[in-house]
């Protein structure tokens, strides 16, 4: 099947429409314990460890009418694949008693408020779908500030079930990111955005992932996006390690050798065949974070209202 071309940046970006048949990725399709939904495929953010650049990869090798077509390292952010009629498609589809609980994660396979839902829309639209439902628990992850434009449609969302955002922030420090992510919303405006879904009544708060070693991990950087949660209203901090899945190495080590060379050689010893990287490390860096909740007031405010859902990285379409 021939993909249509929707759009096109100035800079390069196509915006190609991906035909699908179904939007829902179940528990047992993915190995996950919830759903997950992805309207967009690629980024225009450009984040150099996003794990995401798999689930692209896979599209576009895929190829047209099952031809293989080849796949570069920047085609994840200059060729971003639209679902256009997820919204449809999930209303006709979505069986409630089917969920049996779990939630509906949006935005495992890149972002849903990247800049093209400024032009697509189609996170609103699937957001307006789910709210015509009771009892649904939907979470959402994004880097993105657009996120508090649908402030209106979540809270519908809270009062007939259970809404979780998650605001994507690895750093507070601005020329770090920059490096690291070519264009995604400065901190300053995404934390703003947590703050305006905080006081609309959102229970939103961080994810602070990936904790990239020797970069993010020292406690002066934890502590500082940290205290900048807490000041945005926060409701919780969920933090997880990188993750260098095989089409991702490439792409990030490349960042490591511009701006960290000195460590290079740490980072191509740190991760195993599968992305993972050591045990020991991990534990640490649970133990640390987890100090800091303590000391920022993390830990007792989550207890008192219930901590974050323990999401852990997925790669569904």
């Amino acid at each position: 099947m021939s993909r249509v071309l929707l759009d096109q940046r100035r800079r390069g970006t196509r915006f190609v429409h991906l035909p699908i048949r179904s939007i829902l990725n179940s528990p047992q399709q993915t190995g996950m314990g919830f759903w997950s939904l992805n309207p967009y495929v690629g980024c225009e953010f450009g984040c150099t460890y996003c794990y995401a650049r798999f689930v692209h990869r896979y599209v576009v090798e895929r190829g047209e009418a099952g031809a293989p077509a080849a796949w570069a390292d920047d085609e994840f952010e200059r060729q971003v694949f639209v679902k256009r009629e997820a919204p449809d498609i999930l209303a006709l589809t979505l069986k409630p008693s089917r969920l049996q609980g779990a939630a509906i994660v949006i935005g495992t396979a890149t972002d849903p408020y990247q800049p093209a839902e400024r032009q697509f829309r189609l996170t609103r639209r699937i957001l307006e779908r789910l709210a015509q439902f009771h009892g649904l628990n939907v979470s959402v992850i994004t880097k993105s500030p657009l996120v508090a434009r649908d402030l209106d449609v979540l809270a519908r969302l809270t009062e007939r079930g259970r809404v979780t955002v998650y605001c994507s922030l690895i750093s507070v420090d601005v020329p770090l990111i920059r490096k690291l992510e070519a264009r995604s919303p400065m901190p300053p405006v995404r934390l703003k955005a947590l703050e305006k879904l905080t006081r609309g009544g959102i229970r939103a708060g961080v994810m602070l992932a990936p904790v990239l070693p020797g970069i993010t991990d020292g406690v002066p950087q934890l502590l500082a996006l940290m205290r900048a949660a807490r000041a945005a209203g926060a409701a919780f901090v969920h933090a997880d390690p990188l993750r260098l899945y095989p089409a991702v190495r490439a792409t990030f080590l490349a960042a490591v050798a511009r701006h960290y060379p000195a460590l290079l050689a740490r980072y191509e010893r740190a991760f195993d065949a599968r992305g993972r990287i050591t045990a020991t490390y991990a534990r640490a860096l649970e133990r640390r974070v987890e100090r800091l909740k303590r000391r920022t007031g993390f830990t007792a405010y989550e207890r008192e209202r219930g901590p974050a859902e323990p999401l852990q990285w997925a790669l569904p379409l």
